[in-house]
């Protein structure tokens, strides 16, 4: 693979440091490299040592907060206006660098979050492509406040929203930062920006596909003209064209699949309930109580992951009662546990990643969206793929025992979880078709390809 010859164009993948947003872009460089495109990625100095990829290079670049990334920094705010600053010096010398090799880049890929790069790329005179890990939908619903469009705060009276490709969307469905735009100033810019200099991108690129939301990415692609390349998802739980290729290659944190799997092994097929809420999202210790009770109570066993830090949340006595009917982990390859046989169900916080683990799976979801995208990606779950069910919240905003009991039975057992089946595994199938050879995200992923491999 290290030669001359095989390769001609070659990208520099700058992903936003946090885990839902490494692996897409992770993702996205391999299927590059598989059709000939060299591939590095330029990560934070505190998350390098995370990534390793056969056929990828990995380059560091600082975010100013080199000993401890995001937690050094301690507030959004300041964490981005240093990247800004050290990522724009740190990515030009990673750019110069390679200029001088056998192999210069002629494009940057950026996370959308840093149209920053856009500017580096273009004052090195070479390409550059924003990538964006939310779905379509969200991706249009920022487009569309960032153009003038519409006005903030969207309020409750003023519903149902509608935008150009997409269904209705209640109040309770819109991204938590638009409801209350006061509460998450630098996030709501963070969103905003990524069309700031849009207009200049040579490339923009959605981690989505065409049979599941090309309606609404038409509806906005005056504003925001996506490619839909889509699912952003190892290659062996779908097409299997990429060898060897069965997890992402990142992890921030150390996975325990081997002791999960010997765990499922012992379970008869779709009679587990796997339980995440990712790397972001933070239970408080009431919704942690019952969400625990709920699982115990519903008679089923399951799987769940709970981070380190909040395992003091869970409730007295919950883990000694409930050791027959559950493994309780702190980290694992997610996607082997959603390809077991065992699983019948995912409890998930709806963020785009899992929700297109899911689907891509084929596995019904109990969908318990927390905030930001995770409310419209909810939404989609249940009411427009119509693969599960979303657990409401009382007026207090938790989702209370016997709500998640109720959930599972239905997804579980009811008598619409065979529909829930049925349309998951369609999902699934078109999911292996967009990335499949000519499937519409491979016809787009060859393209770009084409276009580095000739410019």
């Amino acid at each position: 693979m290290e030669n001359n010859k095989y390769y001609r164009g070659h990208i520099l993948v700058v992903p936003y440091p946090g885990q839902g947003h490494i692996n897409p872009l992770l993702q996205f460089a391999k299927r590059l490299a598989s059709k000939g495109v060299k591939a590095t990625i330029a990560t934070t100095r505190y998350t390098v040592e995370s990534i390793s990829s056969a056929n990828i290079g990995v380059e560091s670049i600082s975010d100013g907060f080199d000993d401890g990334g995001f937690a050094q920094a301690k507030s959004e705010e300041v964490f981005l206006e240093s990247f800004k600053t050290n990522g724009s010096r740190t990515l030009s010398e990673l750019i110069l660098k390679f200029q001088s090799t056998d192999h210069p880049v002629n494009c940057v890929v950026y996370d959308s979050f840093f149209p920053w790069a856009l500017d580096v790329a273009h004052q090195h005179a070479i390409y550059g492509a924003a990538f964006f890990t939310n779905s379509a939908t969200v991706s249009s619903i920022f487009c569309l406040i960032h153009y003038g469009l519409l006005s903030l705060p969207l309020e409750a009276g003023k519903m149902p929203l509608s935008i150009p490709g997409a269904p209705s969307l209640d109040f309770r469905d819109l991204p938590s930062f638009l409801k209350l735009p006061e509460s998450y100033p630098v996030y709501l810019a963070m969103k905003l920006s990524q069309f700031s200099n849009l207009e200049n991108a040579d490339w923009v690129f959605a981690n989505t596909f065409e049979e599941l939301e090309s309606e609404v990415a038409k509806g906005t692609s005056k504003f925001w003209p996506a490619k839909l390349i889509g699912p952003m998802v190892p290659s062996a739980y779908l097409d299997g064209r990429i060898e060897g290729d069965r997890g992402y290659g990142a992890s921030l944190w150390k996975p325990l699949s081997e002791q999960c799997i010997k765990w499922l092994e012992t379970k008869s097929p779709n009679s587990v309930i796997y339980v995440s809420f990712g790397s972001m999202v933070s239970l408080t210790e009431e919704q942690m109580g019952e969400i625990a009770w709920g699982l115990k109570e519903s008679g089923f066993y399951f799987l769940w992951v709970v981070k380190e830090h909040e395992r003091s949340r869970l409730p007295k006595g919950f883990m000694e009662s409930s050791k027959e009917k559950c493994l309780i982990i702190t980290w694992c390859n997610q996607l082997e546990m959603l390809a077991h046989e065992a699983i019948g169900s995912f409890v998930t916080h709806c963020g785009w990643n899992s929700t297109l683990e899911g689907l891509s799976l084929g596995v019904p979801m109990v969908g318990i969206p927390q905030w930001a995208d995770q409310l419209t990606d909810a939404k989609f779950v249940a009411d427009v793929w119509e693969v599960g069910v979303r657990a409401m919240e009382d007026e207090n905003g938790v989702v209370r025992r016997e709500e998640l009991i109720g959930c599972l039975k239905e997804v579980m057992e009811g008598k619409t979880s065979q529909k829930f089946k049925r349309n998951s595994i369609i999902w699934r199938s078109k999911a292996m078709e967009a990335i499949a050879e000519g499937g519409s995200s491979d016809k787009w992923i060859n393209e770009f390809a084409r276009f580095l491999n000739v410019c």
